[in-house]
């Protein structure tokens, strides 16, 4: 009988990140049945590698280590090699994650992790080089040693991976026997002054040293705080982040987006991948900042977000792709850095020397090879005074310029595209588009989000049993749905139904809320799981309470159900979440900053869901400016039809027998649009003035 495992079978599979390494002299499975029943059938430990298609550093580990025959020989006769991409399977990397930050106080990506045949680990570890260099342990000697240690130091292997997972279960499963109870609404106060705290005064964002990720949901607290407070201090540390992020590195100046983080604290120099996610938690609060300060700047930055979104993430069809990856022939960073020869040979002489002091490009460059990653390095003000021009004829100069090295550097070699449609990132790009389309007053925004939402559902949503799957790439549907898949997609789908009226938003954001309840909720412990009661049985079933470079799908997951509880009073979404903000009421009072969308979500159920609803069917134009300018956070813009003939056909739609309290007796008065605010449990006079009914929130007659 042949050996089921006998050779690299990545080329069977359809993610990008699996198919780099099909190549490779390591016989690679992927994390499925045959290869875990192998492992148990001989008797070999798993060495599992875990990363992402746009990751530096796992291109570097395969170049040097995967690729070396000799090393391969070892890992193919002594293990049973494994390699997993995180973003289809985001519940082992959590898993395996965690106990390399608890051993190590780190971790990252490749991440290496050794198991038993049973999946527990015993070793784990990041990147490793192929051999000894600046105190790391060389990849080789460490898959000899395990090897060895496998086979002479088996019992205490066997214990640690025991002890490991254990303590594995007690983080990521457990919840407390007895729950607390759910922080007031002063956690919001707690997380702004923990975010305070950690700010870097200096060069904007959170951290002393590099490398500064960016944290949206940090500056969505500071926001939420200096809106709720007054507090001048959360908004001025929320600015400076956002002023380093959109000047410095991290910045695509060209061509729109963001990068994943920067190296340095000054945001210099970024790790070139370009992340859905970190596209749509930015744009989001640069919308947030528009509105709040009313500063053009901010919009513009989402604005030429979604226009990089939009050119280089959307399938033809819909739907957004996950990465792009951070090299382009071979090395990192060269599609987007410049000499000033290369500004020169593309631009008159004096529209090159403004590029270059804008942007700081100098002969020794700040990057690999005196090249330059661009950062603003001068104000428009200041160069007008400097080249005796008009300020107005600097910027006309500028844009120029851009527009030139732009079309030029679409002539390169292009990074790598990951095309992966995700369901649950593509709902947090739904729920910026469906934003922006609100405050930029761009319906053709919210189009988009529409079109992506559709191509998601028709996808992987299966009616019949109610159920969400991962991911799409190729037309091959894969994985199921994870509690980010459900709630991320949700999110986006109601806040599409926010920014457009349209009921089959509504309509699937509760068919979704409805099967998150049933296949990730545990009322014996309190909590919604990250992984689905009817998925793959692993080592532990872990939650995810803390935010990541994504938000905490159970802070997520929590406020929308607050949010929807109001159109779907008997579903027992405030019974779930009520549970959780009570079993994780100490971990959020006692780090707030670990569990920001937790916080904000136990002060939204503290203070109140504010809701706004308009019956209408057009939103005049003056409201939809009014919306578009006023920054309110945590509103619910309840859309409703203006009569309640009209409104029955809704209900039938939503299969609902009468209409629930956010609908009920808020018709438009006197045939003309008419809008309501209500706050626990108390309702203004309906009113044709939207400013009217904003008012009656802030004079606290909603409290």
């Amino acid at each position: 009988m042949s050996d089921p495992v006998g050779r690299n079978r990545l080329d069977e599979e359809q993610s990008p990140y699996l198919r780099q390494h099909a190549d490779n002299p390591v016989n690679w499975q992927p994390w499925d049945e045959t290869a875990l029943e192998a492992a148990r059938e001989a008797d070999k430990p798993i060495f599992l590698s875990i990363g992402y298609s746009a990751c530096h550093w796992c291109h570097v580990m395969a170049d040097e280590s995967f690729s070396d025959p000799d090393i391969a020989e070892v890992l193919n006769e002594e293990f049973v090699p494994v390699k997993v991409d995180r973003e289809e399977r985001p519940d082992l990397d959590r898993i395996y994650q965690t106990i390399c930050q608890q051993v190590t106080g780190g971790g990252g990506w490749p991440l290496s992790v050794w198991l038993t045949p049973e999946g527990k680990p015993f070793f784990v570890g990041t990147y490793f080089p192929p051999e000894p260099r600046r105190g790391a342990p060389g990849f080789r000697d460490v898959v000899e040693s395990f090897a060895e240690s496998w086979r002479t130091d088996r019992d205490e292997i066997e214990n640690r991976a025991e002890q490991w997972t254990s303590a594995i279960t007690d983080r990521l499963e457990e919840t407390p026997d007895v729950p607390g109870e759910a922080p007031g609404s002063e956690v919001l106060d707690t997380t702004v002054q923990a975010a305070l705290r950690g700010a870097d005064r200096d060069h904007g964002g959170f951290g002393g040293d590099g490398p500064k990720f960016p944290q949206p949901g940090r500056i969505d607290a500071l926001l939420r705080g200096y809106a709720v407070s007054g507090r001048r201090e959360a908004l001025d540390v929320a600015r400076q982040s956002l002023d380093a992020m959109a000047n410095g590195g991290l910045r695509d100046h060209l061509g729109g987006g963001f990068h994943r983080y920067c190296v340095d604290r000054e945001w210099t120099v970024p790790h070139f991948e370009k992340m859905l996610y970190d596209q749509a938690g930015l744009a989001s609060r640069y919308l947030d900042a528009a509105r709040l300060t009313g500063n053009d700047s901010y919009a513009t930055v989402a604005a030429e977000t979604f226009e990089f979104v939009r050119r280089e993430l959307t399938h033809d069809d819909g739907g957004f792709f996950a990465t792009l990856d951070a090299q382009s022939g071979g090395e990192e960073g060269t599609f987007y850095v410049w000499t000033p020869d290369d500004v020169r040979d593309l631009l008159p002489e004096l529209d090159a020397d403004l590029f270059c002091d804008r942007y700081g490009v100098t002969p020794g460059g700040n990057f690999e090879n005196k090249t330059t990653v661009l950062n603003v390095s001068a104000t428009t003000a200041d160069l007008a005074d400097e080249y005796d021009l008009d300020e107005s004829e600097v910027e006309d100069r500028l844009e120029k310029a851009r527009k030139a090295l732009f079309a030029a550097r679409e002539g390169r070699e292009r990074p790598a595209r990951d095309e992966k449609v995700l369901a649950g990132w593509n709902g947090l790009m739904i729920s910026a588009f469906a934003q922006g389309s609100v405050v930029l007053e761009d319906d053709s925004l919210a189009a988009d989000a529409r079109r992506a939402l559709d191509f998601v559902r028709e996808r992987l949503w299966d009616d019949e049993t109610e159920t969400l799957s991962r991911r799409v790439m190729n037309g091959e549907v894969k994985g199921d749905g994870y509690l980010e898949d459900y709630a991320f997609l949700a999110r986006g789908a109601f806040d599409l139904y926010q920014a457009t009226g349209d009921l089959a938003p509504l309509s699937f954001a509760l068919d979704l809320a409805r099967a998150t309840r049933r296949e990730f909720y545990d009322a014996d412990a309190g909590t919604l799981y990250f992984t689905p009661e009817s998925g793959e049985s692993l080592v532990t079933r872990p939650q995810e309470p803390t935010d990541q470079s994504t938000p905490s799908s159970l802070g997520v997951a929590t406020s929308l159900f607050l949010d929807l509880e109001q159109f779907a009073p008997d579903a027992g979404f405030g019974e779930v979440a009520d549970a959780v903000l009570g079993s994780f009421a100490n971990r959020v009072r006692g780090s707030p900053l670990e569990h920001v969308s937790l916080a904000l979500a136990a002060e939204k159920a503290a203070s109140g869901v504010p809701e706004l609803t308009v019956a209408a069917d057009e939103v005049p134009d003056e409201w939809r400016a009014t919306l578009a300018s006023r920054y309110f956070p945590g509103l619910v813009v309840s859309r409703r039809p203006g009569t309640d003939e009209e409104l029955d056909a809704w209900l039938d739609e939503l299969g609902l027998d009468e209409a629930p309290p956010i609908w009920a007796g808020r018709e438009a008065a006197d045939g003309e649009p008419t809008v309501y605010a209500c706050e626990n449990f108390t309702c203004s006079a309906p009113t044709h003035d939207l400013d009217e009914a904003l008012a009656w929130f802030t004079a606290g007659e909603g409290a």
